[in-house]
């Protein structure tokens, strides 16, 4: 008797771990070829030849324009802030100079701005490309931009109403965004189809690219996990070195897959010459999920050596928060960082953050009043509802629990394998 009970358990246990690994969508051999890491190049003699025509008391204008775009291809491909930074300080300079062409310097620079997340920087230089009064069309979608990266969604609406035109590329990726926001993710994707449909037919490669891999992002939301990873492909056709679908194909194998050791061995590849630091956390959490421990704490210290240069600024403010909360108890440092990003970027995740934060601290009525009255009914993001539902469950909110635990529970895929455990304690 004690044999069969033995065996009817391992058998349960055994259907259980193939409920909860995914079915297999992934293959090798159709990414294998893409993993070959070589550095990307960093120069070429057109480059140099603009490069090397900006002086310090340079005037020539054409000079700065390109050489910024260049250094952000650069930074796009590698990840180095010090791109970045560059491309920052070429536009600065030929904003300065311009006589004709100002406003389109000034969309740029915003553009490198946003990058940066100094969104109130970028409101300011958007709002003199419009007293230039050259590319309306172009400013107002850059509005919109900012509007939605600084929580004023009033605004925003009004520009995305203003450039209305169902035939253009910008307007339906951010009447996409637009629709994402509100939660209606049926919509959002229809509009990113038709955005993607507009890419191809313009043979753009960055358009291509950039509706490849927002669409398989947003596929992959939607649980149509197969076309998601389809849509990463696509991508790596067209640039064997795309590390964001690389990271994309990663995530499928870890979250979906639960094949941990396989994610890691993509992303072992492409940090070999890619350097945005958060690539380095979500290495730590497959190895926590692994129980490598020497591997989780190595890949987090690679995290913190990259983002201790000052470069970053306030870019990864909002990674900061939880770490500082969860994995090294600088809850004090975790608060002041998320007070600041509330300041820079007021949305949910913001809010989410100081909320997360005050309660680890044991504030729980300055918790629970943020909750209430920034996130509550105001976003759709799962890892925002996860934090609410921590403040929740804290204040005894049991049926408000019950009903975002429901929710998050259709979420796991997007919120990944060491979130899908704490849903489950809520």
């Amino acid at each position: 008797m004690k044999n069969y009970i033995c065996i009817v358990v391992v058998c349960f246990l055994v259907f259980a771990c193939q409920r909860y690994r995914g079915e297999e969508i992934t293959h090798r051999e159709d990414y294998d070829k893409y993993l070959e890491s070589v550095p990307v190049s960093t120069t070429s003699k057109y480059f140099e030849l603009w490069d090397g025509k900006i002086r310090p008391d340079s005037m020539q204008l054409l000079s700065f324009g390109v050489v910024a775009g260049q250094y952000n291809n650069y930074f796009q491909a590698t990840g180095d802030i010090s791109y970045l930074k560059k491309a920052e300080q070429a536009l600065s300079r030929a904003v300065e100079i311009a006589a004709i062409g100002k406003a389109g310097y000034y969309r740029s620079l915003a553009r490198n701005f946003i990058s940066q997340h100094r969104f109130r920087e970028a409101e300011m230089l958007a709002d003199s490309a419009r007293a230039w009064g050259s590319g309306v069309e172009e400013t107002q979608g850059l509005m919109f931009d900012i509007q939605m990266e600084l929580g004023d969604y009033g605004q925003a609406e009004k520009y995305l109403d203003s450039i209305k035109d169902l035939s253009n590329f910008g307007y339906l990726i951010r009447l996409a965004k637009w629709n994402d926001h509100h939660g209606d993710l049926e919509s959002t994707i229809s509009f990113m189809e038709k955005a993607r449909k507009k890419a191809e037919g313009s043979k753009n490669i960055d358009l291509r690219l950039w509706a490849y891999t927002n669409l398989a992002d947003y596929y992959g939301h939607a649980g149509r996990i197969k076309d998601s990873y389809n849509h990463y492909l696509k991508a790596l056709a067209i640039d064997p070195q795309n590390a964001y679908a690389k990271k994309g194909i990663a995530w499928i194998l870890f979250s979906y897959e639960k094949n941990p050791q396989e994610a890691m061995r993509i992303l072992d590849s492409v940090t070999k010459h890619y350097k945005a630091p958060d690539y380095y956390l979500l290495k730590a959490q497959i190895a926590s999920f692994m129980g490598d421990d020497m591997a989780r704490l190595s890949n987090l210290d690679d995290y913190f050596r990259a983002v201790r240069n000052p470069a970053y600024g306030v870019m990864y403010n909002a990674y900061n928060v939880p770490i500082f909360i969860d994995e090294t108890q600088q809850l004090e440092e975790a608060l002041k960082i998320a007070q600041e990003e509330v300041r820079n970027r007021p949305v949910a995740h913001s809010y989410g953050l100081l909320a997360y934060a005050y309660l680890k601290k044991g504030e729980l009525g300055k918790a629970l009043a943020i909750t209430e009255e920034h996130i509550n009914g105001k976003t759709f993001e799962p890892a925002v509802l996860l934090y609410a539902a921590e403040v929740y469950k804290a204040a005894g909110r049991n049926e408000d629990v019950k009903e975002l635990k429901s929710e998050l529970l259709g979420a796991t895929y997007e919120l990944g394998p060491s979130d899908a455990e704490r849903i489950m304690n809520l």
